[in-house]
């Protein structure tokens, strides 16, 4: 019998340039050069990254093309990218440049124009829509933008269907209630939304051990990504890249 390797993917946070993770998506904590970090998980055999610039969106800046070529010339494995993207000139020259997938997060909440438009011209294998999901004042969860922008989403599910809908090829869920607190993936939230996708999903936010990994592939994703767990030693949070999965 085949025995497939779960899909566990390294996620690195770019922030002023430079290789940061934060708590609850605040307090960016500085952990090193982007670049020695994929050498290291070059060396670790990693099977794909994503790499996310934090500060593009709020900014409204477009991807620092520049930077993403150097990291991405590194890899040995498939990178996907996100931060920033909102045309398709972007999503162009992230692929021309190496770059396997890109991932859509703040412009989606703007509208499904580029998910639609690159998902026509590259194929829905090429775009991720990256839906961050925190809880309200009241506990409920709602669907968060990172940079601000005003919305009208209400239903995380129903935006999930949309992304899936408008050509996304798969969804990242992200907990931001559980980003760098290595309390477990939200179960409840993967069993929702897995549920009303047919697209793979990606789930982020809180992963501690190999057993989240278990417990979250088993209640719907279809991949596990992580920060905190890969790139600090515990009980200090002293800065070690490892990938023991």
């Amino acid at each position: 019998m085949i025995s497939f390797r779960k899909r566990i993917i390294p996620v690195l946070l770019l922030h002023k340039g430079q290789l940061y993770k934060t708590v609850r998506f605040q307090k960016p904590v500085y952990v090193g050069d982007p670049i020695n970090a994929v050498k290291i998980f070059n060396d670790k055999e990693v099977d794909e990254l994503i790499l996310l610039d934090i500060d593009a969106s709020k900014k409204n800046q477009e991807p620092d093309f520049g930077l993403i070529t150097d990291i991405v010339s590194e890899a040995f494995m498939p990178i996907a990218y996100g931060g920033g993207v909102t045309q398709l000139r972007h999503a162009e020259k992230l692929f021309y440049n190496g770059v396997e997938k890109v991932v859509l997060n703040t412009v989606l909440l703007k509208g499904f124009g580029l998910v639609e438009e690159i998902s026509a011209k590259y194929g829905a294998q090429s775009v991720v829509a990256s839906i961050d999901v925190k809880k309200s004042l009241l506990g409920k969860k709602k669907v968060f933008s990172h940079a601000s922008v005003s919305h009208k989403m209400e239903s995380i599910t129903e935006f999930a269907r949309l992304c899936e809908s408008k050509g996304a090829g798969e969804i990242m869920l992200n907990s931001v209630d559980r980003d760098g607190t290595y309390s477990g993936y939200d179960l409840e939230l993967i069993q929702a939304v897995s549920a009303a996708v047919s697209v793979p999903l990606i789930a982020c936010g809180g992963a501690s051990s190999k057993a989240d990994f278990s417990s979250a592939e088993k209640s719907g994703s279809s991949a596990m990504a992580a920060g905190s767990m890969f790139v600090f030693q515990r009980p200090h949070n002293a800065v070690l890249i490892s990938y023991d999965v």
